[in-house]
């Protein structure tokens, strides 16, 4: 070694991890986490545990009810649809915009629907989630600028 240089280090910009196990397979949370980050994960699952916190305060004993709500047939489909958008917010990223949208509309109908929307934490759960999931934007490779012939950018003089 005469160059000074380390023959084990990986080329500069490749990742130094091997790419898969000693005996072929690739590590499935490596899977995961590629799969997770493409996708508004966290706004889903905020979203679908807010409908499953809801639902399970339907579930509570009648001296911790507090509405009236509880035996009425929307204070179960509610948190059904916020579940179910979560999940679908997660799966099919493409259409968030209207799965967040029917989110936030079922999470504030559910403080009237479902015992104060979960005792306020299904609900802002929810509210976060959608919230999340309609501001989320999938990242997108940098555009080079193309500059015109003859124009420059403005420099500060």
């Amino acid at each position: 070694m005469t160059s000074g240089t380390d023959e084990t280090a990986p080329p500069a910009g490749q990742d130094s991890r091997p790419a898969a196990e000693p005996d072929g397979r690739r590590h499935p949370w490596r899977a995961f986490r590629r799969w997770r980050h493409r996708r508004p994960f966290g706004a889903g699952i905020a979203l679908a545990l807010g409908g499953a916190e809801i639902l399970l305060t339907q579930r509570a004993s009648v001296s911790v009810i507090l509405t009236a709500g509880a035996d009425s047939l929307a204070g179960y489909v509610l948190p059904i649809i916020m579940l179910v958008c979560g999940l679908l917010i997660v799966f099919n990223p493409r259409q968030r915009l209207f799965y967040s949208v029917i989110g936030v509309l079922a999470s504030l109908a559910s403080w009237v629907t479902s015992n104060l929307g979960g005792f306020f934490v299904g609900m802002l759960l929810g509210l976060a989630g959608s919230s999340l999931a309609f501001g989320w934007i999938p990242d997108r490779p940098r555009r080079r600028r193309r500059w015109r012939r003859g124009h420059r950018p403005a420099e500060n003089a």
